[in-house]
């Protein structure tokens, strides 16, 4: 096997072109790659492509025909193909060559598992984040209410009618509530966290890119990372999107929640009723309750995927729902309880 002249194709670091190339070994194979690439011979090296083994002389003639090889010059290093993924992550310089050629390909793909990593590297590398107005981007308001004129115009009234409608559950709420007392003072206080909410513009900012970074659940670009389950720290998945960049990404993001951790419907809604059956809607610590239904306090941005519909089973803070002028006279009301005097 040793000293047969062997067909292989190799390419160098940084370029994605291939060149066929025919050696007897390692030593041919170098001089004749750094002549034809223009790589310095002093310190170069060859690797296999696929998973950037170093191919030794003893390797060499184990290798098929026409096998992918990539030239690496002194102080390079290549870990296989997740190199070129990273070097097409960090450079936007060749984005417009990519788009025709994931083109072509798509067009001409049978596979559906390829026709859709090309559709998703498409829709990724035509983004068009950066543009903000109606007249800029016209596909993007494709569906869009004409008095929407920006990108986060719409986006923020979108988080808005999101937050409104745990405002209207709230009050449908009241249906069930038999006694008239106790209807009457949860409309109160329905009245008084609408209020709250007004003030603080239904919480719109969240999904407006143009608020300050506090405030906002995104980048300055627009991108949003979901936030993980209600029993998670963090998105083990990694979900990301940013519906500012395509159309279709703003509808795909319409499928992401604002997940309350301690269930609206099943927890905070029902400890609220409880709380006036035999309370005053000014015994209520408002500000609490605010906090859960309609701010990040208790609301997490998660993927359709980490959203788990089953029962939370976590409860609200029992020393929270009352104002402090409340619990201290609930205190005082305790009734003590005797010691007896030992005979």
């Amino acid at each position: 096997m040793f000293g047969k002249i062997k067909p292989v194709k190799i390419r160098s670091y940084s370029e994605n072109r291939k060149y066929g190339i025919a050696a007897k070994d390692v030593k041919e194979l170098l001089k004749k790659a750094c002549n034809l690439l223009l790589v310095p011979l002093s310190g170069a090296r060859v690797c296999l492509y696929e998973d950037g083994t170093i191919v030794t002389e003893e390797f060499f003639p184990t290798l098929a025909d026409n096998t992918e090889l990539v030239l690496i010059s002194k102080g390079q290093t290549w870990s296989g193909v997740v190199c070129d993924i990273s070097q097409l992550l960090n450079t936007d310089r060749h984005a417009d060559s990519l788009i025709e050629a994931a083109k072509g390909l798509l067009s001409d793909e049978k596979s559906s598992k390829r026709r859709k990593i090309l559709t998703d590297l498409l829709q990724n590398l035509e983004d068009r984040s950066e543009l903000e107005s109606r007249e800029e981007d016209e596909d993007w308001f494709q569906g869009v209410d004409s008095r929407f004129k920006t990108k986060s115009a719409y986006m923020k009234y979108n988080c808005e009618s999101r937050i409104r409608g745990y405002l209207k559950e709230l009050d449908d709420a009241t249906k069930s509530i038999q006694k008239a007392k106790v209807r009457a003072e949860f409309l109160k206080t329905s009245q008084s966290l609408a209020e709250m909410l007004k003030t603080a513009k239904y919480n719109g900012c969240y999904f407006d890119r143009t608020e300050k970074q506090p405030d906002r659940l995104c980048t300055q670009e627009g991108w949003f990372t979901c936030q993980g389950s209600f029993d998670e720290k963090v998105c083990k998945s990694l979900h990301s999107i940013n519906p500012y960049g395509s159309r279709e990404g703003r509808i795909v993001f319409s499928t992401w929640n604002l997940d309350h951790r301690i269930e609206k419907k099943r927890t905070v809604i029902p400890a609220l009723l409880e709380a006036l059956q035999n309370h005053r809607s000014t015994d209520i610590n408002l500000n609490y309750f605010y906090q859960l239904l309609f701010t990040r306090e208790n609301l997490k941005l998660v993927h359709i995927v980490c959203h788990k519909k089953g029962a939370h089973n976590l409860q609200c803070d029992t020393k929270k729902i009352y104002n402090n002028a409340t619990k201290d006279l609930k205190a005082k009301q305790k009734p003590k309880v005797k010691k007896r005097r030992m005979t």
